[in-house]
């Protein structure tokens, strides 16, 4: 197995070089395809086994990107822990990558049970996971809470071997889920003795190693999450079923807004000279001006959300729109009464829209909509009132696949209203 760098927002992928054409795949919940003792992924015939350990030592370190090459169908086992993968790692070394790191940050808490697993997670500002492990009779019931960190998870948690009980042993032979099993590479648990080549390395060592196995599980999420675990007899189906509902509750967001979102525009009529629509000069292009009939063909919104009436500049990186803010605004009949003020957070979509204009400018993106998806550094400075003529310029920062960041602000009469710091997502109508 051989860890190499990856781009940003590469996410973690594994590679088989094995086989012809040396296919990848995503490390994503989708994926998984079983979860008998341990979690396999697979793509069309391409399948790898236990990926949790791995993807664990990763997570654990706070690598949000790798791409990991193996020459068989599972990592190599070692010492049933992620101790040796950590040490890897870390005597490589990390880079510290331009884009910024976006956790989800859980905001509604889920609850799920499955079998005799019971498993939680609720609002937290960091991951934090707290676990209790035992078997069927209640032997070995221990208990661990942990905030995991690069500094928890080395020192705490990699460490932690994989374990069974004697009476396992032989329904696991049988199906054949520890080939190449061994005191030298797990404990074995028979009645109250404990069988291993070493001592214990953490009193609790049990429920670290079930810690460890749902970070590497929550990896399968594709994203690092802010949130409290809390855990009663885990597995793996029980850790994958509660990566698939928080993958839920982080698309659940996007997929609200898609219901909202106005009717598929219709096709182009051909041109008379029997040119097709695409063929003609772009709408957004350098040194354009766009008038509302055309903004009207680019943007979704309309009436009474439409917060641009005309794009003046278009050069390069940069796009200027203009808002005419007038008397008949719907808003100032509640935004306030006998004191109109266009709310701050219109002006902020002002903004929005106008870049999302500017993500269109590549000819493959026209057609698309600019999904807004977060705002940093927003601030507001002074009011704008009935009358006012704002002026929205932006720069587009950064433009990578599908993602876009930009530097917008507002003014009026040349003085700075509002600015901030914005993300779109490009998707299909």
């Amino acid at each position: 197995m051989t860890f190499l760098p990856a781009p940003p927002n590469a996410g973690l992928r594994f590679r088989r070089v094995d086989l012809d054409g040396k296919p990848e795949i995503e490390a994503n919940v989708e994926h998984v395809t079983d979860t008998a003792r341990c979690t396999t992924i697979s793509k069309g015939n391409i399948k790898i086994h236990t990926v949790e350990h791995v993807l664990a030592a990763i997570s654990g370190l706070g690598i949000d990107n790798a791409l990991i090459e193996l020459d068989a169908n599972e990592p190599p086992i070692c010492d049933g822990s992620a101790r040796d993968y950590t040490r890897l790692i870390e005597k490589a070394g990390l880079v510290i990558q331009d884009e910024r790191r976006a956790p989800f940050q859980i905001t509604t808490p889920i609850e799920m049970h499955l079998g005799e697993t019971t498993m939680s997670v609720f609002p937290h500002d960091r991951l934090k996971i707290t676990c209790t492990s035992t078997d069927k009779k209640g032997r070995f019931t221990q208990f661990y809470s942990v905030e995991v960190s690069p500094e928890t998870w080395s020192k705490e948690l990699a460490h932690a071997r994989t374990f069974c009980f004697f009476e396992e042993i032989e329904y696991l032979i049988k199906n054949g889920l520890i080939r190449g099993g061994s005191l030298e590479n797990a404990v074995v648990i028979r009645d109250d003795a404990v069988l291993t080549t070493e001592p214990l390395r953490y009193p609790e060592e049990f429920v670290r190693h079930k810690i460890l196995d749902i970070i590497g599980d929550l990896a399968l999420i594709g994203r690092p999450i802010c949130g409290h675990v809390t855990a009663v007899k885990p597995s793996h189906s029980a850790n994958c079923e509660l990566a698939r509902q928080i993958l839920a509750q982080i698309r659940k967001p996007l997929e609200s807004a898609q219901a909202f979102l106005p009717p598929p525009v219709p096709p182009a009529p051909a041109r008379s000279d029997g040119a097709a629509a695409s063929q003609q000069e772009p709408l957004v292009r350098d040194n354009a001006t766009l008038e509302i009939d055309d903004l009207m063909k680019i943007l979704p919104h309309r009436y009474p959300f439409l917060m641009v009436d005309r794009i003046t500049k278009i050069e390069g990186n940069r796009i200027v729109g203009l808002k005419n803010v007038t008397i008949n605004e719907p808003y100032f009949q509640g935004h306030f009464p006998g004191h109109p003020i266009m709310p701050g957070v219109l002006q902020l979509e002002a903004i929005a829209q106008v870049a999302g204009i500017l993500m269109l400018k590549q000819a493959e993106n026209f057609g698309k909509i600019a999904y807004f998806m977060s705002a940093e550094n927003v601030k507001w400075r002074r009011p704008v009132r009935p009358g006012d003529q704002v002026e929205i310029d932006i720069e587009m920062t950064k433009f990578r696949g599908k993602i876009g960041k930009a530097k917008g602000s507002c003014r009026v009469a040349g003085e700075t209203v509002s600015e901030a710091d914005v993300t779109f997502m490009l998707v299909d109508r």
